[in-house]
């Protein structure tokens, strides 16, 4: 069993599959186990696979076998040439073949940003490949796109993002429209630019939002029938409380909602307490 595993041992447990041409990167905690449940671990934006180090060890500790990918673009995952190789039914559709490559028929699911979003697609859209659902901070897409001018204000940078030309300019800097600043509390900002210094990661890392602006939130998804827990926190300021709450009506099972004090990267600042959320949830 893997113990205390730090981010710094992630690259240990690194797998890749190649899907229509891409070598996509993944974390595996257990390749040659397939008596674990498994968990799918999905992250969002700016992070990469190993920001769930510490689920993954709460998890494995717990007899789950953990898989992380890193999303097109991000992390090790090669790069798309195309902004609608971002597309949100590729990128899902990465992770199925993902789930195929490794004959699993059936996960536990778990994302957080733009990771919650790809899960509640998932979750929508192949029911049949999801026991459950933990959607972290974003709550279903029809939801989000529709709670209100709220919503549409603490997430401006969205539109900011789609300035082609000017995001590209101004985000690798310093100043107030710069990505250090417009998220600068993540608690891993310094690691993040780092990153994203490699020649095209930035952009390539932005274009799920430039890909998704038509097919998220202009569209109605279906329902989700798999038990779902929805996690919001208090000091969130991209996301309302009311994009998360309203998911309800957009699931058809168990519906729980759980709500912290802390800022948007509850995985990272929060771990004790989102494991015991994610255990309780998975093992009901």
């Amino acid at each position: 069993m893997l113990m205390s595993l730090r981010i710094d041992d992630m690259n240990g447990l690194r797998q890749t599959f190649t899907r229509d041409g891409f070598q996509l990167s993944y974390l595996d905690t257990h390749p040659d186990d397939s008596a674990r449940p498994v968990v799918l671990l999905i992250h969002g934006f700016p992070d990469t696979a190993c920001m769930w180090a510490p689920q993954i060890n709460a998890l494995t500790d717990a007899g789950y076998r953990c898989i992380a990918p890193d999303t097109l673009g991000c992390g090790e995952s090669d790069m798309g040439n195309k902004v609608d190789d971002y597309n949100i039914f590729t990128i899902i559709g990465n992770h199925i073949a993902l789930l195929d490559h490794l004959n699993i028929d059936q996960v536990d699911l778990a994302g957080h940003d733009w990771g919650a979003v790809q899960a509640w697609f998932l979750a929508a859209y192949h029911p049949k490949r999801t026991k459950t659902l933990c959607a972290i901070s974003v709550g279903h897409p029809t939801a989000y796109a529709r709670a209100g001018l709220r919503q549409m204000m603490a997430g401006w940078y969205i539109a900011y993002f789609n300035l082609r030309g000017i995001s590209e300019r101004f985000l690798p800097g310093k100043g107030r429209f710069s990505l250090r600043s417009i998220f600068r509390t993540h608690p891993n900002i310094n690691e993040v630019m780092k990153r994203f210094a490699e020649p095209g990661r930035l952009m390539a890392a932005v274009n799920i939002y430039r890909a998704n602006l038509v097919p998220v939130l202009t569209r109605s998804h279906p329902k989700v029938i798999a038990p779902t827990l929805g996690i919001w926190s208090k000091e969130d300021v991209f996301l309302t409380e009311k994009q998360l709450t309203d998911s309800e009506k957009w699931t058809t099972g168990d519906w729980t909602y759980k709500k912290t004090d802390g800022a948007h990267w509850i995985p990272i600042t929060e771990p004790e307490w989102l494991n015991a959320q994610l255990l309780g949830h998975f093992q009901r």
